[in-house]
């Protein structure tokens, strides 16, 4: 999981209070959730960087497992994460009945067990990164291992995936350059090709590193949607915007 800065209208150290307050322009922020595995984009929810959509973006990341627990989620160092898994993924376990003389209990959330939160750290010097810096914030190093070592993509605790997904959509839309002239004057406009990039990155963009061999020589085009069992073509942009909308978060 990562936040991808953006801005529309201004920038913030442009913005009036009064702009920022009503959120008329100002940093806008794409708090992605990517399942690494099969290059899939799970989630976004646009909006400030904060602990609220943190756990707007988990809510919906839990939706999409349908009751299935992650065993390793990775992020950065933003504080509001460890929470956000805890509320989200955490169940309330009741005390005992209590009895005469007893000290007083109240209800715990915990954690589940096979849930790991990995912190990814970059310390920068100078404008570059020098040294990178690895924590376990939630669970055992037991769990770490048994998760690295089951990983299909990776043996280290890294948000390289997710940075590089950031990275193509900051290609793919132009509203997401660090430095352009084209960017978004009204917040709508702005989510809205967020929206389209993104979820259309899925099922219409076929990923090299996902590409199967074929005995002749060529490649097949595979796209996440295909590498994760959703989808049995690579499809095209009208097909993916004609396709019948679910009006539920599926």
């Amino acid at each position: 999981m990562d936040e991808k800065w953006s801005w529309f209208l201004k920038k913030r150290h442009r913005c009036t209070d009064e702009e920022l307050a009503h959120e008329r322009a100002g940093d806008w922020w794409d708090h992605v959730a990517f399942d690494a595995e099969h290059r899939l984009v799970l989630g976004v929810v646009f909006g400030r960087r904060d602990e609220v959509n943190v756990q707007r973006l988990m809510v919906a990341v839990q939706a999409q497992l349908q009751g299935r627990v992650p065993s390793l989620i990775t992020t950065d160092g933003y504080s509001g994460y460890a929470e956000a898994f805890r509320r989200v993924f955490g169940v309330i376990v009741a005390p005992p009945p209590r009895r005469r003389g007893d000290p007083h209990r109240v209800a715990k959330r915990l954690v589940p067990p096979e849930l790991t939160h990995a912190i990814v750290q970059k310390v920068i010097e100078g404008g570059r990164v020098v040294r990178v810096k690895r924590e376990l914030a939630i669970g055992t190093r037991a769990n770490l291992d048994a998760a690295l070592a089951a990983s299909a993509v990776s043996t280290t605790v890294n948000t390289s995936f997710v940075e590089r997904s950031n990275a193509t959509d900051r290609h793919r839309n132009a509203r997401r350059a660090r430095r352009t002239y084209r960017f978004s004057k009204a917040k709508d406009a702005h989510e809205a090709a967020g929206y389209f990039t993104l979820y259309s990155y899925n099922f219409c963009w076929p990923v090299r590193t996902l590409r199967e061999a074929r005995g002749d020589g060529t490649h097949r085009p595979v796209t996440p949607a295909m590498a994760a069992g959703l989808s049995d073509h690579v499809w095209t942009v009208a097909e993916w915007i004609s396709y019948p909308a679910r009006g539920d978060s599926s």
